[in-house]
């Protein structure tokens, strides 16, 4: 059987406590102060079985202009909503309020309640019942059953009950999500059991034994226990108003406006992208960057509203837009929202979240509002086409298109199987199962074509760039796997050819100018008559007479050939000595085990400063083993 919530909203002493407490038989005002003033300040929350055996969790809100973000926390993830509206006072300042706030949080199911109507005559229940026609007129409840009950003779509770029964029926089952979530709207500790944290499950399941992280702090903690209206469960699914109890999480660690989840599942973000209306009832413009207080699930947090199509919006209009935040919030896309004036506080608007982890927009960029819109009203493909376009050459992970897509594991799945099979996107790591934009890969292509093109212009006389160099120039966050990904692309396409450590165009090849040429025979030979005591660069260089940065090059390109060995800084050889002492070395070894430091003197004829570096160079190949004061042979 499918779970329901019912909210109740209205104003303040019009009756929304006493007629949860007529239908369920519970009274929802626990606080000391509630029950002294008559009021409610605090969420109450009931249940009930109807006549058809369908079972209805309830939430009491308060109806005080002070306490509307404890009303706003309350009417998060309600199906159904019981608009109180008293006969005798008829529809007033928080009933307003509180519809367009169900209306901005996306309730579209309700019962209109005209309560007390035991105070008030005939004439006066029509002139109600007429004020409340034209109240709800243009609004979700425009058709919606009008019930005149009280709670003090029990007159209409039955057919208020009747109704409500009716129109749980017609409640749509949730959609479906794979992603566990409550937004924490209270917590206390209770003695043998500790900290419980309760709240609405909003999507997804939770079961005894998982563990659960607090969002945006981090803190994780594994659930002790699960009530479920005063009973114990094993697992809990949306739409139940549930109790989590937590083993060893402080009850100062967790407070209302947190949003419970599993590990790594959210992204806290102090930017969210919007799709925002701005209520008619308001009387000028909303400027860019007003400051605002966000209110989402149970959470209120401050910001800044960031307009990115204007300067300011007319009442009655909407706009995509971006809120910049001083505290992190964690949501996923379609999330509802409420927005309220910084001072004085007040309903202004509200709507869902486009993208719950941006990037920080430009204001007045016609493709950013384009893409945002295409986001409003795009399909699964465009929609996880448009974020990993969007994500740039860094790519988005399963996870991250998860939260900003709102798509469930299997439609990501299926979708994204279709763009890979489009060749839209590319996967770059199946294990992070992180994706990009063929239009970013193909950037990429282009970006490393031009880099060594540079590079070839600059340094003609080396063979190629060497790949750490390479990566280098790559934006910031790219992955390794990608780099690796954009290369093997471009040897597939003939473009690019691979050395070793280093790449080059297919099209570039070294070719040495006369001078070039000589100098590099001549510095060949040297190296060459010098065997394996060759003079030091620096004193090359001064012998040819030659410019230092052209040496320098044609060193390079020798290096490159395989002609010269680098032992360590300004220490070269040419690579037949090389070769040849590597023959003879090992031909020592495999006959005598072991060689010190004075047989290879005597092997190579050559001075300790050259000893050293040749020793360490062999060592560093694999070719020696040192083994205290002598080398060994290195096997395998």
């Amino acid at each position: 059987m499918k779970r329901i919530i019912l909210g109740t909203a209205g104003h303040i002493d019009h009756g929304k406590t006493s007629l949860v407490r007529a239908i369920t038989g519970i009274d929802t005002d626990r606080l000391k102060e509630e029950k002294l003033r008559g009021i409610t300040i605090e969420l109450g929350f009931a249940h009930l079985d109807l006549p058809s055996g369908q079972h209805l969790g309830v939430v009491d809100v308060p109806g005080h202009e002070k306490f509307v973000k404890n009303m706003v926390a309350g009417a998060t993830g309600i199906d159904i909503v019981a608009m109180v509206i008293a006969a005798d006072e008829g529809v007033m300042p928080q009933t307003r309020e509180h519809m367009e706030i169900c209306t901005l949080l996306g309730v579209r199911h309700g019962i209109v309640v005209l309560t007390k109507v035991d105070l008030v005559d005939e004439e006066m229940l029509e002139l109600a019942t007429e004020d409340v026609k034209e109240f709800t007129r243009d609004t979700f409840l425009e058709n919606a059953p009008v019930i005149p009950v009280s709670a003090v003779t029990g007159q209409g509770l039955p057919e208020f009950t009747q109704a409500l029964d009716a129109l749980a029926r017609q409640i749509p089952d949730r959609p479906p999500s794979s992603l566990f979530r409550l937004p924490v709207d209270r917590v206390f500790t209770t003695k043998g059991f500790g900290t419980v944290i309760t709240g609405t499950l909003v999507s997804g399941r939770i079961q005894v034994g998982e563990a659960v992280m607090v969002y945006p702090s981090g803190i994780t903690s594994k659930v002790r226990g699960i009530q479920v209206e005063n009973q114990s469960v094993p697992a809990a699914e949306s739409g139940m108003r549930t109790a989590i109890n937590f083993q060893g999480l402080d009850k100062e660690a967790v407070q209302r406006g947190d949003v419970l989840a599993i590990p790594q599942a959210l992204r806290p973000s102090y930017m969210v992208d919007i799709h925002f209306r701005y209520l008619a009832s308001n009387g000028r413009p909303i400027k860019n960057r007003t400051r605002v207080r966000l209110h989402t699930g149970t959470s209120e947090i401050l910001g800044n509203l960031i307009l990115l199509e204007q300067d300011e919006l007319a009442p009655g209009l909407e706009t995509v837009a971006q809120l910049r935040l001083d505290t992190p919030v964690a949501v996923v896309k379609d999330d509802h929202f409420v927005l309220r004036s910084y001072s004085p506080v007040r309903t202004i608007g509200g709507g869902q979240v486009l993208n719950p982890i941006p990037p920080k927009h430009k204001r007045l960029k016609a493709d950013v509002v384009q893409g945002l819109r295409g986001v409003l009203s795009g399909g699964p493909e465009q929609l996880v086409g448009f974020h990993i376009a969007a994500s740039g050459p860094v790519g988005a992970s399963f996870a991250d298109l998860r939260l900003m897509t709102n798509l469930t594991d299997k439609q990501l799945d299926a979708t994204l199987q279709n763009l890979m099979s489009a060749r839209t996107i590319i996967q770059v790591d199946k294990e992070s199962r992180t994706f990009v934009h063929k239009s970013s890969f193909e950037e990429l292509v282009r970006d490393t074509a031009e880099h060594l093109r540079g590079y070839h212009k600059a340094f003609p006389l080396k063979s190629g760039m060497s790949k750490e160099e390479l990566k280098s120039k790559f934006p910031p966050g790219t992955d390794a796997k990608l780099f690796n990904l954009v290369l093997n692309q471009m040897i597939k396409d003939n473009a690019l050819v691979q050395e070793e450590k280093s790449v080059r165009l297919k099209t570039h090849k070294v070719s040495l100018a006369g001078d070039e040429a000589s100098l590099r025979r001549k510095m060949l030979q040297i190296f060459k008559d010098g065997s394996l005591q060759p003079p030091f660069f620096r004193d090359v260089t001064e012998t040819l007479m030659a410019d230092p940065a052209q040496a320098k090059d044609v060193l390079h390109l020798l290096i490159e050939q395989g002609l010269i060995i680098r032992t360590k800084d300004d220490l070269y050889f040419h690579a037949e000595a090389i070769d040849d002492l590597k023959k003879r070395l090992v031909k020592f070894l495999e006959q005598n085990g072991e060689i010190n430091p004075s047989q290879f003197k005597e092997m190579t004829g050559a001075s300790r400063k050259f000893l050293i570096p040749l020793f360490e160079y062999f060592d560093s190949k694999n070719v020696t083993l040192r083994v205290g004061d002598v080398r060994k042979l290195r096997r395998g």
